[in-house]
């Protein structure tokens, strides 16, 4: 890397320069506290530093995907403590997932400023909402609403409005809009129709149960999420005094992902900084993906004409990805529309180049969930940790296709979005053991014979359920596998950047984790939405379903709607550290008419399209043309009632669900053993051997030859090479292996 103008001409091995600095988004899993407050400036860039060391008025960075911005900003805060200048319990930290919140409190724990607040904007309302209840309401705080779809349930029924559960779910994300909006019930039409907000049911309808569900609330004495924001704002407003303690308590703020921020949010902000400008925002207008949540990046676009005295620093230095990535990312918002692209960041690679993003078309769905798992597993095979590749699709629905695709393929994977790390059963259990095993020290029974810290916890563990293997098939049991494993392997980390470390030391690592939800990671591909993935990263990305109708989705008609899907499909892009495909199908089902196009996002970027716009940005090489050896089909149709199959299971039987079966149940209970023992062998899950869906279709079909085997969903090249004569001597009545004996 040059020089930047204006540094030393010999700078000290510790700065950005010299390799000082590390990967903006990677850092080493237990590094030393620094030593001093100048020892927490050392590693950052020049633009890092200059958000770092800005500690007085108005401040606002523009950061770029992977530019370290939550490095930026949590060395702001740790140097500003360890100089004198930040007071630690004056400062709150404002983010938008409780992942995040805890990803910041471990960050300024290791850089030794662990008194500093970082919250979400509802629990740090909660806390003070909590608090303060007594002395501005009087009496008990009412009971908070969980999970407010079943009273909208109620209320619909009072309403005598039906709604599916589909609708239910909508209309409930339509009432969460209107609240943070600040929007009324009985002006929720209106505000509809101004902000041309596609409402899943009559706005009048909506309307009706929005009122009845805040009646509801009223009678029973309980408040939702929104309630708790809305309430402290009230108090806040009303309350001077109140007011006055919550600024006398905290006196400097941050808030991370301003981009995603609400009008409630704001004005709850706006309360508490008072007339003060003792405020840093941090945000990207190019990542705004949730104005369906009521998010609008015009605060963090407008924070210059509200601040004119604003410290303004740009993060461009993309530390995450390849330059072939970053070109991709670029080449995307380049030809973005709308007043979030005029303030777009051009990112720039500090990266060495990589591979260039593969674009990928398939004649159907489950040919390109198939090529796909392929494709991860040749990944796998040379290298790439599962837990470093990530299927990312446009909604929820599309992951059963990836989920049986990657079985069959004997890829491991977890779906985003389970319950949190250590609020998981099998992990509470787990710590109490080892806070057990930990206070008894030596008296331990199970702790015999055991010296260094990985196998005193696999010692543990193993009265849990962790085994050396992981346990054949899938669901709840591999789910407590994966989960206790996930420990043992944070126990080998430990112990590598502490050698001397006890299970004691262990324990005490685990509980202040669990205090800031920082989680170890659970190996495994991650199968997630766009949307979820937001803040994270891999390796490896695969962009699926790239089609129109599904990106943009259906139903984003406006010019902004179209652009945030724009922003949705930068975001997907950017969590690409080396690899990235991007892949689309020209039929749902085999056989399908290939009516399909590719996203218009790709226009222009994708060899061989022609641009959408006035800039293009080029991409290398050509787009491959999936599949493999899977061939073009007519109608997948069911065999039994002849109807036309389009459920990715169904169609690997070859029958409705609900049409009879003609499965030999013999021939599918030898399958079964043969391939326990196969699982046994490999020291894999049994669903990496086949799926028990696909053992159901051959012991239905009683396949004779390699031909009708392979005609067999499930049963791919690889296996069909692997297992073919095994299975086919077992249908053929013969022990497997007989014929090679033969032979």
């Amino acid at each position: 890397m040059r020089q930047p103008c204006g540094q030393p001409p010999h700078p000290p091995p510790a700065t950005w320069q010299h390799g000082g600095v590390t990967a903006a988004t990677h850092s080493s899993l237990f590094p030393k506290v620094p030593e001093s407050a100048d020892a927490v400036l050392d590693g950052l860039d020049p633009e890092q530093r200059e958000v770092a060391t800005a500690l007085h008025g108005p401040v606002c960075v523009l950061a770029g995907a992977g530019t370290g911005k939550t490095r930026a900003i949590t060395h702001r805060i740790a140097y500003g403590v360890r100089a004198g200048i930040l007071q630690p319990a004056s400062v709150l930290a404002v983010t938008f997932t409780n992942r995040a919140a805890g990803e910041m409190r471990g960050r300024l724990r290791q850089l030794g400023a662990g008194g500093v607040q970082a919250r979400t904007f509802h629990s740090a309302a909660l806390r003070q909402l909590q608090y303060f209840w007594p002395k501005a309401v009087g009496g008990e705080m009412p009971r908070l609403l969980e999970r407010k779809i079943q009273l909208v349930a109620e209320a619909a029924a009072r309403c005598r409005i039906r709604l599916d559960r589909n609708e239910l779910r909508d209309v409930t994300g339509e009432i969460e809009w209107a609240k943070v909006t600040q929007t009324v019930p009985a002006d929720y039409p209106a505000a509809v129709s101004k902000s041309l907000r596609d409402a899943p049911r009559d706005p009048a309808e909506i309307s009706q149960v929005y009122a009845m569900y805040e009646q509801l609330k009223r009678d029973r004495s309980v408040i939702d999420f929104e309630d708790v924001l809305l309430l402290t704002v009230g108090i806040l407003q009303d309350r001077h005094d109140i007011a006055d303690h919550v600024r006398r308590q905290y006196q400097h703020f941050v808030v991370d992902e301003y981009q995603d921020v609400s009008p409630l949010q704001q004005r709850l902000l706006d309360l508490w900084l008072g007339d003060r400008e003792s405020l840093c925002v941090v945000g990207d207008a190019s990542q705004t993906i949730y104005s369906f949540t009521g998010a609008t990046p015009d605060h963090l676009l407008n924070f210059r004409t509200r601040h004119p005295g604003a410290t303004v620093v740009k993060l461009v230095r993309d530390y995450r990805s390849t330059p072939q990535v970053v070109h991709l990312a670029n080449g995307l918002l380049g030809q973005a529309r709308g007043r979030a692209a005029e303030h777009r960041l051009e990112l720039i690679s500090q990266r060495e180049p990589g591979p260039e993003p593969s674009y990928v078309e398939y004649a159907d769905e489950p040919a390109e969930a198939e090529g796909t798992a392929r494709r991860i597993r040749e990944l796998i095979d040379a290298g790439v940790p599962a837990g470093e590749i990530a299927v990312l699709y446009r909604i929820n629905a599309q992951s059963e296709v990836y989920e049986q695709a990657l079985a069959d393929a004997g890829v491991p994977y977890q779906l985003r979005g389970a319950e949190r790390f250590f609020e998981r059963q099998e992990v509470r259990e787990a710590g109490i053991a080892l806070r057990g095993a930990a206070r008894a020290g030596g008296n331990d029974a199970l702790l015999d014979d055991v010296e260094d810290l990985p196998s005193q916890v696999r010692a543990v563990l193993s009265t849990k359920g962790w085994t050396t293997e992981p346990p054949a098939g899938s669901g709840a049991v591999r789910d407590r596998w994966e989960s206790l494993a996930a420990l043992v392997r944070l126990a080998e980390d430990f112990v590598r950047a502490r050698p001397q470390a006890t299970l004691a030391d262990l324990v005490a690592e685990l509980d202040e984790r669990a205090a800031a939800q920082h989680a170890p990671t659970v190996q495994g591909v991650t199968l997630a939405s766009l949307h979820s993935a937001k803040g994270l990263e891999w390796d490896a990305v695969f962009l699926v379903g790239l089609t129109e109708g599904m990106m943009p989705i259906t139903y984003a008609k406006t010019d902004e709607q179209v652009e945030e899907e724009r922003r949705l499909l930068y975001v997907g892009v950017t969590r690409a550290r080396l690899h990235l495909s991007l892949s689309w199908a020209l039929s749902r089902a085999p056989g399908g008419r290939a009516s399909r196009r590719p996203t218009r996002f790709l226009n222009g970027i994708r060899p061989g399209s022609a641009a959408a716009g006035p800039r293009t940005a080029g991409g290398a090489g050509g787009v491959e043309r999936g599949g493999g050896r899977r061939k073009r089909r007519g109608p997948v149709l069911c065999r039994v009632c002849g109807k036309t199959l389009t459920d990715a299971g169904e169609m690997k039987l070859m029958r409705c669900e609900d049409c009879p079966s003609d499965m030999d149940e013999a021939l599918y209970e030898r399958l079964r053993e043969w391939r326990s023992d196969q699982a046994k062998e490999l020291g894999q899950p049994a669903y990496c051997v086949f799926t028990d869906k696909t053992l159901m279709a051959i012991a239905e079909a009683v396949p004779g030859t390699e031909t009708e085997l392979a005609g067999i969903s499930g049963v791919g090249g690889r296996k069909l090479d692997r297992f073919g004569a095994d299975v086919l001597a077992i249908c053929a009545g013969e022990e497997p292996g007989e014929a090679d004996e033969e032979d």
